[in-house]
């Protein structure tokens, strides 16, 4: 689908845990191929940001650069932010009925203790204000995250990693997102089949606890990493999105 570069549509992608801004190298010129402008953004203590995760203590100070370059936004400029119109790609999509850090903390219940395989935990912070980082190992990485990917994009985020947290902790105390807010904004949940990491009934749930995701688009034969196993599939996806909610 292509569109004209005088009504492109504004991207803004947010990488997932561990990862960086380089994560949306397939996807980036795709879209702005097509006619849109793209920003893509490493959030604190990722990719080439300077921070080490122990110094990061909330989930704000993590989303420090996306919240500075939302506010540089002018007025009335729009965004279509993936991740996490909203659209969540196999991400953490939470709901206004419970805190913040309810859909996370399903996840982890959910999850056995062997299901993380070679992932490290670590505690950091202060005993008034505890915090946990999270680093994937190889194993989790290469049979949950990027088991349909090339070999070459496995061998990037290999080298690229970067210790990350949940915030957990954080997003516990947190009040529960407002439905004038988050819950006015359109939200579209792309659904990857073959995600080890966010199996598919736990995307399911999701999308049917949130109540208020406007569609749900499907790829077929994509692992978690989406942009990196089915670049092509993902961009049609985002650029329907821009067509029908940009």
């Amino acid at each position: 689908m292509e569109v004209d570069r005088k009504q492109g549509r504004h991207f803004v992608l947010v990488h997932g845990a561990c990862h960086g801004a380089w994560s949306w190298y397939k996807v980036k010129p795709r879209l702005e191929a097509a006619g849109h402008r793209v920003t893509a953004l490493d959030m604190a203590a990722s990719g080439i940001n300077r921070k080490q995760i122990q110094e990061v203590h909330s989930m704000h100070e993590y989303s420090q650069p996306l919240l500075e370059m939302m506010a540089a936004l002018p007025p009335n400029e729009k965004v279509i932010l993936v991740v996490s119109v909203a659209v969540f790609l196999t991400a953490f999509m939470p709901d206004t009925l419970h805190r913040p850090s309810y859909v996370l903390d399903q996840y982890v219940e959910r999850t056995p203790n062997d299901a993380w395989l070679d992932t490290q935990f670590s505690p950091y912070g202060s005993s008034e204000k505890p915090q946990n980082s999270m680093f994937f190992g190889p194993e989790f990485i290469s049979t949950k995250l990027y088991q349909l990917s090339p070999i070459e994009d496995l061998e990037l985020v290999l080298a690229l990693a970067r210790p990350a947290s949940l915030f957990l902790e954080d997003l516990a105390e947190l009040k529960k997102f407002s439905k004038e807010g988050y819950g006015s904004v359109t939200s579209v949940f792309i659904r990857c089949d073959k995600d080890e990491g966010i199996r598919k009934e736990f995307q399911q749930w999701m999308i049917e606890n949130s109540g208020g995701v406007k569609e749900v688009m499907n790829i077929k034969d994509a692992d978690h990493m989406a942009m990196f196993s089915k670049p092509e599939e993902l961009c049609a996806c985002l650029l329907e999105v821009a067509h029908k909610y940009g």
